[in-house]
């Protein structure tokens, strides 16, 4: 499964088709709106604010069949997720979120026009349905490959503004769009799609629900804002000027073969640790012999807590905070656990008592996800991609992806002088550094 953008994606030369419905919402029908839904969608209505899933489809051929049955399993994919039939809008400084009426929908065909290439024509297809405040903010799109292509095969791509979904989220509705489409690609540990999960909604009355958090947990985000001057980590290395967003650099980096990535778990092992804190006990290392600081970073939890939540679709994802002071693996362990901790306790509560978190220009971000651990997989074979938008940037995030073939990493930083010598050197001495531990 590989991590990618818009901009760089494999896709095909090509047609492009999309199928769109249109929801209709009820003022009588309020839901409640989950803290980080309201930071997202609160920005205001823009593009790039997505995030998608791709994939072949497992045949040959293409056309009105083909058609047919897409479009009826994303219909019953979208009667199944009650969050594909909700329609965000704004009230003033408020965000509301109401149920929504979704019609039958449309096929479409999109003309290539100025665009240029097919991957041009997606990306603006994207930016323009896929926005905070579209009613639905969700889109399924097809790919079918011009004559000469030396693969055949339809791509699918399966697009969402993120207030609707997480990845975990895309890879359910993938194997749903599968499933409905052709089910022998159905995964055997995929959900009885006749029992209708629990909806996102009752996840945010849960999070509403829940007692305060300790008083531990309190201290530590409190530490946290105050080490950062009110604001959430940095990168501790010159980016240049980030006053403004600007264009951003994606760097995509195959870090470790699948063999390399068993050694250095077995390495782990052996020091009674998993793979992340033998990863972060490296990059930890490597920022303290750079600039002497500690490794500090946003750091993703998801909070599918309970069994109900697992085949759910929506925003599960909410944000923790990496404090590495010590860069041994133990250290970078019980790290970890204290930021699944942190993210275990609802924040709106935490920064109303202890003050608002900032996103300052230079934020620092780190994103793991293990696909071997995620309970759907995707075929190798129909070639997947996690997808996302291209957004001008103020701050650096990288993610990392743990997969059969290895370990691999995206790190999105600003297009200037400065970060493109600073980020391109600290990720060839990160990746050599890698590298000789799987060795070692």
């Amino acid at each position: 499964m590989r991590l990618t953008t818009v901009a760089h994606m494999a896709l095909p030369e090509g047609s492009l088709d999309s199928f769109a419905v249109r929801a209709e919402p009820d003022p009588a029908r309020e839901l409640p709106v989950s803290y980080d839904q309201g930071r997202h969608v609160g920005r205001g209505d823009r593009e790039g604010s997505w995030m998608a899933v791709s994939f072949r489809l497992p045949r040959a051929a293409a056309g009105a069949a083909t058609r047919a049955a897409l479009s009826e399993a994303w219909q019953a994919v979208i009667a199944r997720h009650g969050t594909l039939r909700t329609v965000f809008s704004p009230d003033g400084p408020r965000v509301r979120l109401h149920e929504a009426t979704v019609d039958d929908g449309a096929w479409r065909s999109h003309e290539m026009g100025a665009h240029g290439t097919t991957r041009d024509a997606l990306r603006a297809l994207l930016d323009a349905e896929c926005r905070p405040y579209a009613a639905p903010s969700y889109l399924l799109a097809l790919v079918t490959p011009a004559p000469g292509e030396p693969d055949a095969r339809p791509v699918v791509v399966v697009a969402s503004d993120h207030a609707h979904v997480d990845m975990w989220s895309l890879l359910i509705l993938a194997h749903e769009v599968l499933a409905g489409t052709d089910p022998a690609a159905r995964d055997s540990a995929a959900p009885d799609l006749a029992a209708p999960p629990a909806v996102f909604a009752d996840h945010t009355r849960a999070l509403a629900a829940m007692p305060e958090a300790p008083a531990g947990v309190i201290a530590h985000w409190r530490e946290i804002l105050r080490a950062g001057g009110g604001g959430m980590p940095v990168f501790p290395l010159p980016l240049g000027d980030v006053s403004q967003p600007s264009p951003a650099v994606v760097e995509v980096r195959d870090v470790l073969r699948e063999d390399e990535l068993s050694r250095l778990e077995e390495r782990g092992r052996a020091r009674g640790v998993r793979l992340l804190p033998a990863v972060l006990s490296e990059l930890a290392r490597l920022f303290q012999d750079l600039a002497g600081a500690p490794l500090r970073a946003v750091f993703p939890v998801h909070s599918r807590n309970e069994q109900r939540w697992r085949e759910s679709v929506g925003w599960f994802i909410t944000n923790a905070v990496l404090d590495i002071a010590e860069p041994d693996p133990a250290s970078c362990a019980a790290a970890v656990d204290e930021a699944v901790r942190l993210g275990a306790y609802p924040l709106a509560p935490i920064f109303e008592r202890i003050g608002s978190a900032e996103e300052p220009p230079g934020m620092f971000a780190i994103s793991w996800l293990d696909m071997r651990r995620m309970p759907l997989g995707i075929d190798s074979a129909l070639e997947p991609q996690f997808v996302s938008a291209m957004l001008p940037t103020d701050n650096i995030m990288v993610w990392f992806i743990v997969a059969g073939d290895g370990l691999h990493l995206r790190c999105r930083y600003p297009d200037n002088p400065v970060a493109r010598t600073t980020v391109g050197a600290w990720l060839d001495e990160f990746t050599h550094r890698i590298a000789e531990a799987a060795r070692a």
